[in-house]
């Protein structure tokens, strides 16, 4: 695989470039500081770190917002990151909003994918709720691969004010998190977006992170054609288009919904 790690040098200028990017969304907004979901992942916690850095630990409000499908690991690790980053965070348990939904709609319940989402969207719902009665920013925690193959639930985890790390591949994300402290059994750890029982990223997405950061990288952000890449990479020329597929059918999550072009 392509190795995208950064040097020692590039890792010290993306922590100051990033820092210096969320201190400048959130005084660009007049806003007071920052709201951050906290899963006990890895994008989370490095956009934890980071926004402490950026803005201080007496700015930054974490939530922790479980459903009966997220892991007690996860739950814990979340709470950990929050303690250890010694800022003020709230557990809210999103299940019982979840159900209300459901009893609205019961037509919906059983449908794995619709009900995932709506966590997705409910812990945007939050987010906003605090961040608005604060007077703070939503600052989002998705990364580049996920964005760019549409890992993500529109108007869920993609509802935010900024994405600081949204310029990062995952293995990218891991290695900046080890620069900046985070501890090895975090860093390392199996990302799962745990919007259903039992999930993994990578067993979702049918790829391993190693292999979605090189087929980006050199055929979806590079130069190089589908051939030329599964020669590189040495995968299968139907890996490198599963990818670049992923990524046009999820065009519509990383733009703004469309309007009609105005009429001369």
């Amino acid at each position: 695989m392509l190795d995208l790690r950064f040097s020692d040098a590039e890792l010290a200028q993306r922590r100051e470039h990033i820092t210096e990017f969320i201190s400048e969304q959130v005084d660009a907004a007049g806003a007071d500081g920052a709201v951050l979901g906290l899963s006990g992942g890895i994008d989370s916690t490095l956009t934890g770190y980071l926004t402490v850095e950026a803005l201080g630990p007496e700015t930054v409000h974490g939530l922790v917002l479980p459903a009966h499908v997220s892991s007690e690991g996860n739950m814990s690790d979340a709470e950990r990151v929050a303690q250890e980053l010694d800022i003020a965070y709230d557990v809210i348990e999103i299940e019982p909003i979840v159900d209300q939904l459901l009893s609205a709609y019961p037509e919906a319940e059983g449908d794995r994918e619709a009900v995932g989402n709506a966590r997705a969207r409910v812990r945007a719902v939050l987010n906003y709720l605090v961040a608005n009665h604060e007077s703070r920013l939503v600052v989002g925690t998705g990364n580049r691969s996920e964005a760019a193959v549409g890992y993500f639930t529109k108007y869920g985890d993609g509802a935010v004010d900024c994405h600081p790390i949204g310029n990062l591949y995952k293995g990218q994300v891991r290695q900046l998190a080890r620069h900046v402290g985070v501890p090895e059994e975090l860093a390392a750890k199996t990302a799962t977006a745990e919007l259903w029982a039992d999930q993994t990223d990578e067993d979702e997405l049918g790829i391993s992170y190693e292999t979605l950061d090189s087929i980006l990288a050199t055929h979806v952000d590079g130069p190089l054609s589908v051939a030329a890449t599964a020669r590189l990479l040495e995968v299968d020329e139907a890996t490198v288009e599963r990818v670049r597929t992923m990524y046009e059918r999820s065009e519509h999550k990383r733009d703004v919904p469309p309007a009609p072009e105005p009429l001369d």
